[in-house]
């Protein structure tokens, strides 16, 4: 199958940009928008600098990643220009002279200092919005966020643009291809950190790369939602495995999870492959006019009589959540947002003038409350885990008769299951992003 070219999808991705920007300017009655990439920032006591990362607004107008103390500037009307920052240094690498499909559609001037940007930025800062942290502040040209524009720029980030729908395919490609390599690393015996170095060689992308941090965990590990601690020997007996990683596409990411069983231990499989059935059913349902917040809720009672076919609860799903169990078993939210960032902004937004649409009562960690549309891509990621401290809360809260113990103690050393999928809302079927990549290496 043929992939689009996101460099002939440009051209329309800053269109649209343009288009956004000049009405978040005229609502916020500026005349300037300002970008800054970003700064290094240093440690304490230290002359280590953090790894840089970009600033979001500046990379979606533009594929790059790795390039502080730049500016995007836009004006209504005209084109937008990049200061492009190539310092003279022996120290470091420097960037490589602007190329690639951007550059025809933009005016470059290249800095060698990030002062130099001060003669070429608009004479009056007052008239400039300016979105940026603190740290990027040159001379009077201090970020000031302002709400009515960031509020419609956030907003409308979640409608993807074609271009942007075929850096994140990209970026699923690459990230499946890191899930196969670290697969095979677990059916091998390796330990959490020997998969993780197979998934980085076979994305190509280390720790400075990659949208967030591989989370690598075997047995009892996968019960810690954000395990990130990368064990150096595998564990006896090998039971489970539970990755969640993605990669990134000129700095658009993917987020994808996965989980195994080892041979032989065939109910947890069973299991797996039960979630994965009901995490199918889920993405299916990201539709146009759909609720995300009932789609979290619909995911409670699938998941819940998965737990109660393979006996785990006593009682009917419409019962373990009215009762909280099923938020000890399934303790976060169903998906988010995605795109510049993983957990993309303005999930709980309820208009591009700002607002709030809050989360159900009793699932405080859902990232996304709006109603799906057309172009936006989320998340699917339902799970079912055995953590002793939530279970444990159960009891604590009266309701440990809705659970089979013994069954409880039989699942516990495998951790715990998640399905995670990227899923693009269109005007019609759902668009699985992360499911074709799969099947093609299969």
């Amino acid at each position: 199958m043929n992939q689009p070219d996101p460099g002939a999808l440009y051209s329309h991705h800053l269109s649209v940009l343009k288009q956004r920007a000049d009405q978040a300017l005229a609502r916020g009655g500026f005349d300037h928008l300002l970008i800054p990439s970003g700064t290094l920032h240093y440690q304490a006591f230290d002359d280590r600098d953090y790894p840089y990362a970009v600033n979001p607004h500046f990379k979606a107008w533009l594929p790059l990643t790795r390039l502080p103390n730049s500016w995007l500037v836009y004006t209504p009307g005209k084109r937008p220009k990049v200061l492009f920052h190539q310092p003279f240094d022996y120290w470091h690498v420097v960037p490589d002279a602007p190329s690639g499909w951007w550059v025809e559609h933009v005016d470059i001037e290249i800095i060698r200092k990030p002062e130099d940007a001060l003669a070429l930025l608009p004479k009056d800062p007052a008239r400039c919005a300016i979105l940026g942290e603190p740290q990027s502040t040159l001379g009077p040209f201090a970020p000031n966020n302002p709400e009515p524009v960031i509020h419609y720029l956030d907003w409308h980030r979640g409608y993807k643009t074609p271009y942007e729908i075929a850096l994140m395919r990209q970026a699923q490609r690459l990230g499946v291809r890191g899930h196969r390599a670290a697969e095979a690393a677990f059916r091998a015996g390796a330990s959490e950190f020997e998969i993780h170095m197979a998934y980085c060689s076979a994305v190509g992308q280390d720790a400075n790369d990659l949208p967030y941090g591989n989370i690598i965990a075997l047995n009892e590990h996968g019960a810690v939602l954000h395990y990130t601690e990368l064990g150096r020997s595998a564990p006896t007996p090998l039971r489970s495995f539970l990755i969640d990683a993605g990669a990134s596409a000129c700095g658009y990411a993917s987020d994808i999870t996965r989980t195994y069983a080892a041979t032989g231990h065939d109910e947890f499989q069973a299991m797996i492959g039960a979630v994965d059935a009901a995490q199918q059913k889920m993405c299916a349902a990201v539709r146009a006019g759909f609720d995300y917040k009932q789609l979290h809720i619909d995911a409670h009672l699938s998941l819940m009589e998965v737990l109660r076919d393979f006996g785990v609860i006593t009682v009917s799903p419409e019962a373990a959540l009215a009762t909280g169990v099923s938020a000890a078993f399934f303790p976060h939210g169903i998906g988010h947002l995605i795109g510049l960032q993983v957990h993309d902004v303005a999930g709980f937004a309820a208009s591009d003038r700002g607002g709030r649409i809050e989360r159900p009562h009793g699932h405080p960690y859902l990232r996304l409350t709006r109603v799906l549309e057309p172009g936006m891509t989320v998340t699917i990621e339902p799970g079912v885990y055995f953590i002793d401290m939530l279970l444990e809360e159960v009891k604590q809260a009266g309701h440990g008769a809705s659970i089979n113990w013994d069954r409880v103690d039989f699942f516990r050393p495998y951790g715990g299951i998640r399905i995670e999928d990227e899923v693009l809302c269109t005007t019609g079927e759902a668009d699985n992003l992360t499911r074709p990549p799969f099947a093609a290496l299969d």
